[in-house]
């Protein structure tokens, strides 16, 4: 892209390797800021790196996994830059392979920090696959590395590889591909399909879909659970065998409306007659904001938004793609590639002549089917942020439309840690009466956001709990016996802590918010089990 050595070097050093738009974002500061002050004063002059909170399911094209701390904290000198470099270099030529084997970066990145950059390839991905074992059955560190240094050489490894193939024969399984079995158990990777275009569609073709509902999970009460498509391995097979081994629909809201919003729903709800919310949004971006054709050039082929996230670009980086953008009328085509790539990062649209900027959040509230101002009073970044975790309205009533008619006179319904209350709106919007709400959300931001959009549009009951732990059993029993019981309880946990292109802090179904989703199963059993007791 013709940046200079010196410069990469210097920032992979400040931030690491493993985020490719991260990186280029600090590098594109520095070109703006020119490349002999970036590197000569930027350690001095006190500008520390741009780091960006990765919130949602952004899609990167490509990584090398979470960062190690011994490969990123380089020696001085140019003897150290070549050594960082080989070292990095070496790494990947490891990681790649066991990518093609069907493991995750992340789990192969672990693998060789476990077991060393010299170990042979069958030690890494016994490795992998104890681990994944591991995490299956709760087993400690301490095990997996004692699996890595002792039970994959020798004596040891011939037997395990031994009992490997009698479990495959066994079961039908194989170590790699989609599931590893150990003792009749699978982790299974269950990737989304391609395109995401769930069981069915507004206008068109009715897909043919094997849906199996257990008998226990038909009818009343209705569920339904959202969250990340694109989640670590193994989180969507923990997510279905939690809720009666339904199957995931998975849907890309870009089928909907102008933004993409990769997510998967298990739910029981019937797939027969639905019906999208009307009149249908538009689907690309200058059939949504039509003002932005004057500036909008013509080598910026974007016709639709990337996932909208939980925090926007700053000022240095639009001010450094304005300026790249007068290097030429048009710019030269790599520079324009770095363009797009950015613009399509954080959603950035052209207000003036080489003039970009983020979408404001009254521009995401519409996007996302929510009406005007819905968040409006908030602060910029919680606005930005409590957004950037919500349903898509329009995906969601199109799921939510069969309950019209199997509910004439309204619903009940218990809303789970929901945010500012998208499964609400799309009910609205449908036209479902809602005669009680009991919605749990220890959010206070999200919380005032919803109360106030109840306030104004409902008229039936609206129960709120802060707390999810305060949701026992008992107190479920008196909310099912009060209210006759729930017809659907719907929910959905803020997906940063899952979302696989999250280099940061994405620790799958532990993270701080995504350890929810144990309340949802858990709460539903409750409201199962007081409703079959009525």
């Amino acid at each position: 892209m013709g940046f200079q050595t010196e410069m990469v070097v210097m920032s992979i050093k400040e931030i690491g390797y493993s985020d490719e738009n991260a990186l280029l974002e600090l590098l594109l500061t520095y070109k703006a800021l020119g490349d002999e002050d970036a590197l000569g004063n930027c350690s001095t002059s006190g500008c520390a790196p741009l780091r960006v909170e990765h919130g949602d399911d952004l899609d990167f094209e490509s990584s090398n996994g979470d960062d190690d701390a011994s490969d990123t904290q380089p020696s001085s000198g140019d003897c150290g830059d070549e050594n960082f470099i080989r070292k990095m270099s070496e790494k990947d030529k490891k990681i790649n392979p066991l990518v093609h084997m069907g493991f995750s970066e992340n789990d192969a990145n672990m693998a060789i920090t476990r077991c060393g950059m010299d170990a042979d390839l069958s030690v890494l991905v016994d490795s992998i696959s104890a681990s994944l074992v591991a995490r299956d059955f709760d087993l400690s560190n301490h095990q997996v590395m004692n699996r890595c240094s002792d039970s994959f050489r020798g004596t040891k490894k011939i037997r395990l590889m031994e009992d490997r193939k009698k479990k495959r024969k066994r079961y039908g399984g194989t170590a790699h591909g989609n599931q590893i079995f150990l003792d009749g158990s699978h982790y299974e990777h269950m990737p989304p399909p391609n395109p995401m275009v769930g069981f069915s569609l507004p206008n068109y073709s009715q897909l043919s879909v094997d849906r199996k509902i257990p008998k226990k999970a038909i009818g009343r009460p209705f569920f339904y659970y959202e969250n990340v498509a694109q989640a670590l391995t193994g989180v969507w097979a923990t997510i279905s065998s939690s809720l009666y081994g339904i199957q995931p629909e998975f849907v890309d809201s870009k089928h909907l409306c102008a933004a993409a919003r990769k997510r998967g729903y298990i739910h029981n709800l019937p797939i027969e007659n639905r019906a999208p919310l009307l009149p249908l949004p538009p689907k690309t971006i200058l059939e949504a904001f039509p003002r932005y054709k004057k500036w909008w050039p013509s080598w910026d082929t974007r016709t639709q938004f990337n996932c909208l996230r939980t925090s926007v670009a700053c000022q240095q980086l639009t001010g450094s793609i304005g300026a790249l953008a007068r290097t030429g009328n048009p710019p030269p085509r790599n520079i324009q590639k770095d363009i797009i790539k950015q613009c399509k990062v954080y959603n950035l649209v052209w207000i003036g002549k080489n003039k970009v900027a983020a979408l404001e959040p009254e521009e995401i509230e519409y996007l996302l089917g929510f009406p005007k101002d819905h968040t409006r009073g908030l602060a910029i970044t919680n606005r930005y942020k409590s957004l950037g975790n919500s349903f898509q309205v329009d995906t969601v009533a199109y799921h939510l439309s069969v309950l019209r008619g199997m509910f004439p006179n309204g619903v009940t319904v218990l809303s789970l840690f929901t945010g500012i209350g998208g499964g609400e709106v799309a009910l609205h919007r449908l036209g479902i009466h809602m005669r009680t709400v009991v919605s749990v959300e220890i959010d206070k931001t999200s919380k005032r956001i919803f109360r106030g959009w109840w306030d104004q549009t409902q008229t039936g009951t609206l129960i709120e709990f802060d707390d999810v732990k305060s949701l026992t059993d008992a107190k479920v029993a008196s909310l099912v016996t009060r209210f006759g019981g729930f017809d659907l309880v719907i929910g959905g946990s803020p997906c940063n802590n899952l979302a696989g292109c999250n280099r940061y802090s994405r620790d799958g179904l532990e993270g701080k918010e995504s350890v929810l989703f144990y309340e949802y199963p858990k709460i539903l059993e409750a409201v199962e089990d007081a409703m079959s007791r009525m």
